[in-house]
């Protein structure tokens, strides 16, 4: 409860601060336009999911780091949706938190977890054995 109450605090504060400074009309179209941006990340939210899928399938990244690109995501889209300043602060960088790790994935060389190119070594413990049975029945 203290927390949530340090955050309106602070979320009443920079709002009135900024307000103020950049004037009511353009207070209302950063809160209008950045709802209007978290909405639209919303509705194209599958993009990055099928991305993200595409990558856990192709174990470029791991469970962990597929759960944190998709609440970062939609965590982020949703502060942009709710009125305030700090809000938006703290969204946009969830945002660009996670397009910069999108980026860098698609941009960087990707090298396979395993070698591929050795041929799989042989278990010391197994016996290979052909069984040999001259019985004509079996002919």
């Amino acid at each position: 409860m203290i927390y949530f109450l340090i955050y309106l605090f602070a979320e009443v504060i920079l709002t009135v601060e900024v307000a103020s400074r950049i004037g009511g009309l353009a207070m209302f179209l950063e809160i209008v336009g950045s709802a209007f941006f978290g909405v639209f990340i919303l509705m194209n939210f599958r993009h990055a999911l099928a991305e993200n899928l595409d990558a856990l399938r192709t174990r470029q990244i791991d469970m962990q780091g597929f759960s944190n690109r998709n609440i970062s995501g939609l965590l982020g889209s949703l502060l942009l949706i709710l009125p305030g300043v700090l809000t938006d602060i703290i969204g946009m960088v969830m945002l660009l938190s996670l397009l910069g790790t999108l980026l860098i994935n698609r941009f960087t060389r990707k090298y396979p977890t395993e070698n591929t190119t050795q041929t799989p070594q042989k278990d010391d413990y197994v016996i290979d054995a052909e069984i040999i049975d001259d019985t004509r029945s079996l002919r």
